[in-house]
């Protein structure tokens, strides 16, 4: 029996709310793990005891609102549907819930939705999507706290070199792998010549990392559209945010956020569209 294709975009779709709801808790909780790590590896370095402290990862413990601690149950745990049953409040102490959590749940649906409209039930469509979760938690977690974490950073780059060697995308392996080069080199020259040139630092070693994922799943080729995007409207947001004094304690706007957009509008119209944005 013949599967209909709207079966398999809902199918797809579904999916990506459920991933959605747990890139929800990788944003919040990875920096946390990642911060919790480092100080215990201080304190070995230094010999001093490692501070104690619950087990916590993305799994561990289950989740609760963080204003009164009540644990979430699972029929408060579906995606949107219990957003909007709980008319975005806790059930114990009815504090808000942030919108930004069924946002997150819907862009990834949407997004998933795409991937599978584009390539059909396909392992191309699922390569897409996983692509598409990961930007959006990069995205995210630079956006609350400046980080981009290796933990996806480094998978991503290597999924694009794997998915190019296996012809997976339409990028060949030479492209892919130039594309990762010159995505890293690129934005560490600049961040070297800038810190020569004014003593401080202007981007961190996540956004390095980041271009040449897009560079590996892209191709050299992109490089150009993808960054020119980026900087464009990371300047126009950040011009936008220091006229309403928006801009955080130290004047920066993190770069990961912008990086991750363009690579999305790569994915969905094309790096050759993005140059005829701007009529290049």
């Amino acid at each position: 029996m013949q599967v209909s294709p709207w079966f398999d975009v809902t199918a797809f779709c579904v999916l990506g709310l459920l991933i959605g709801s747990f890139l929800n808790v990788v944003v919040y909780r990875l920096p946390l793990m990642l911060e919790a790590q480092w100080k215990a590896e201080c304190a070995e370095l230094s010999g001093a005891e490692s501070p104690s402290a619950e087990k916590f990862n993305l799994s561990v413990p289950r989740s609760r609102c963080q204003q009164c601690g009540h644990q979430i149950r699972w029929y408060e745990n579906i995606p949107v549907v219990s957003y909007l049953f709980l008319r975005g409040k806790c059930s114990a102490c009815k504090t808000p819930i942030s919108l930004r959590y069924p946002m997150v749940e819907l862009a990834t649906g949407a997004l998933f939705f795409y991937c599978a409209w584009k390539w059909g039930a396909s392992p191309t469509a699922l390569l897409w999507s996983g692509f598409s979760a990961s930007i959006l938690a990069l995205a995210l977690i630079d956006w609350d706290t400046t980080l981009l974490p290796d933990d996806i950073t480094l998978p991503l780059l290597w999924s694009g070199l794997i998915a190019a060697t296996l012809q997976w995308t339409p990028v060949s392996l030479s492209a892919a792998v130039w594309g990762a080069v010159a995505g890293y080199m690129s934005l560490w020259l600049i961040y070297w010549a800038f810190k020569l040139i004014t003593g401080k630092e202007g981007m961190g070693f996540g956004d390095f990392k980041l271009f040449a994922a897009l560079g590996a799943w892209f191709g050299w080729q992109a490089l150009v559209p993808i960054i020119l995007m980026a900087s464009v409207i990371g300047a126009i947001v950040g011009i936008a945010m220091k006229f309403s004094s928006g801009l955080r304690e130290g004047g920066y706007v993190p770069f990961g956020p912008f990086l991750a957009g363009s690579g999305l509008t790569a994915m969905i119209f094309g790096p050759g569209a993005i140059l005829g944005l701007f009529g290049l």
